[in-house]
């Protein structure tokens, strides 16, 4: 192991000293400069993915034809969910900041295989190139929305194979990282750092690591043999040719659900190192946070069905369905208690970082409960297939996991970048945030409570007001969004030097220079306490170990 990081150590030297420009970018191993590629390019994917967001809310200002026809609309928000879901919120948190921080977290100097690491980016470039190219192809964009439900997706002309290939070779990126995660966790650790020594954004990792590794190859399958259902007419999900369409739900919702946790469970990794950093006191139940995630990543596997209460299965089959969803709601629950105890009577300093992470868990406590709403049998025969699935769905994923990409970026930016962002400009940005997301989403449950369809290009004129509420919403939303990034774009230019440890946190990325080194520590650091201890922060504060 000690060879093997020495040689990665050496190679990474070698690298900053042999290559300029770009290519001292893209062809790098070094883990952390993999994680900044990630970032820009997803970034820009999200901006792609907010545009079409913007717009599809801009065409449902009026009842019939706003801006664009029906077919258009439904390539706006099958794209929009594409790169949004695959793009974005999926492989965000791990690919960024998990390549970024685990590995100076666990006091290693990179990942198990910087190799397949820098792989894992050129696969997500080459997906998300695959869908983008489609748009430009004879045929026109793909219409299916981003579930690719059969038999549409075998019948439609659009071009729908080309996006199911990105998605597919993104499949691949994601598996790798995983992979990487586990080994890494797994061989890297520094001395004394034993699983209960590693910090919790650790832990939720490392459960995201084995859903990737585990629930990502049943899509991949899927994806394929719709691919060879377009292509040569086999008889598998089209019932015109003797095919089952439940089976592709089954299929994609065996990995979808699962999916979720792959989004959420690194945003409450997050969360739980942003709340004792801000309330300066350990975490409260380390041990039941922890164990929460592997709970979470497993129970996480056998809820796909309550995606399907309408589809078609037996009364038994949804009753356990049902009753699992409930369960997988628990641990959820566990981890919410734990991060309000740990800020009871702590010396909280609020911060932009830490009032995203309260935006967090107010916004992802109501996408919770309304998701035991759709759970519940009886009410998700009213409510399925409506706007109210719409707005839990973003709330648990805009509301959850880009809430807390967002206070990542504003926690960990001076250690990433070395340079202070203005700490006002964050902060106002987080109300129009707040405001305009409400006012976007929260619409969206009383129009689904009403009845107006999800996926409709047009509606009945009684829902107009509820329509124009939630496309202003969108406006101040996209303001509050614009003025966060663009605080932190100036800053990554124009900001004041970043301290080692600008927000007194105890963890190992805040005892090594702002921006970490090439090889992260001078020496690997021995750990000999737990990953929250205050009582080290006198000496933590000029990130020295």
């Amino acid at each position: 192991m000690a060879n093997g990081t020495l040689a990665a150590t050496l190679e990474n030297y070698l690298e900053y000293k042999s290559k300029k420009g770009i290519f001292a970018w893209i062809l790098s191993t070094d883990h952390k400069r993999i994680g900044i590629l990630y970032l820009v390019a997803m970034v820009t994917f999200f901006w792609v993915g907010v545009t079409l967001g913007f717009l599809m809310k801009l065409e449902m200002l009026t009842p019939g034809k706003t801006i664009v026809d029906a077919q258009t609309y439904n390539t706006f928000f099958t794209l929009h969910g594409v790169i949004m879901i695959f793009l974005f919120i999926i492989p965000g948190i791990p690919a960024v900041f998990g390549n970024f921080f685990l590995p100076i977290q666990i006091g290693a100097r990179d990942v198990a295989f910087p190799r397949l690491n820098l792989l894992s980016w050129y696969l997500y470039i080459i997906g998300g190139l695959f869908a983008i190219i489609s748009l430009f192809l004879q045929g026109g964009p793909i219409d299916t929305g981003w579930t690719f439900y059969v038999p549409y997706s075998i019948r439609t002309t659009t071009n729908v194979i080309l996006p199911l290939l990105g998605a597919f070779i993104l499949g691949f990126s994601s598996i790798l990282t995983g992979l990487n995660f586990i080994t890494t966790v797994h061989r890297l650790r520094a001395p004394g750092m034993t699983f209960f020594r590693m910090p919790l954004f650790v832990w939720a990792l490392y459960a995201t690591a084995w859903i990737q590794v585990v629930a990502t190859p049943v899509v991949g399958i899927t994806i394929v043999l719709v691919i060879i259902e377009r292509l040569l007419h086999v008889g598998i999900f089209d019932p015109a040719l003797g095919g089952d369409p439940l089976l592709f739900q089954h299929l994609f919702w065996i990995y979808s659900h699962p999916a979720v946790y792959i989004m959420i469970l690194p945003a409450m990794g997050v969360v739980s190192e942003i709340i004792p950093t801000f309330a300066k006191r350990t975490i409260f139940g380390y041990k039941v946070i922890a164990f929460s995630s592997l709970a979470i990543a497993l129970i996480g596997y056998f809820v796909w069905a309550h995606h399907m209460f309408t589809s078609g299965m037996s009364d038994t089959s949804r009753m356990v369905f049902s009753l699992l969803t409930f369960l997988v709601a628990v641990p959820s629950g566990v981890k919410v208690f734990n991060w309000v105890a740990t800020l009871y009577k702590g010396s909280i300093e609020l911060r932009a970082p830490l009032i995203y992470v309260m935006m967090f868990i107010f916004l992802f406590s109501i996408g919770g409960l309304t998701g035991l709403v759709l759970g519940s049998l009886a009410t998700d025969i009213h409510v399925t297939d409506t706007y109210f699935v719409v707005a839990h769905f973003h709330y648990v994923m805009f509301g959850g996991t880009a809430v807390i990409l967002f206070a990542a970026l504003h926690y960990w930016f001076p250690k990433m970048f070395g340079k202070m962002y203005n700490e006002k400009l964050a902060i106002w940005a987080t109300p129009l945030i707040f405001i305009g997301f409400n006012m976007l989403y929260f619409t969206m449950f009383i129009l689904g409570y009403l009845g107006m369809p999800r996926r409709y290009w047009s509606y009945l004129p009684e829902y107009q007001t509820l329509h124009i509420i939630s496309t202003v919403g969108s406006w101040i939303l996209v303001a509050g969004l614009m003025l966060m990034f663009g605080n932190l774009i100036y800053s990554l230019f124009k900001g004041k030097p970043a301290e080692a440890n600008p927000w007194g946190g105890v963890t190992l990325e805040w005892q090594v220079p702002s921006p970490p080194p090439v090889e992260n520590f001078e020496e690997i650091p021995v750990v000999n306490h737990g990953p929250y201890d205050f009582s080290t922060i006198n000496e933590n504060k000029d990130g020295k170990s």
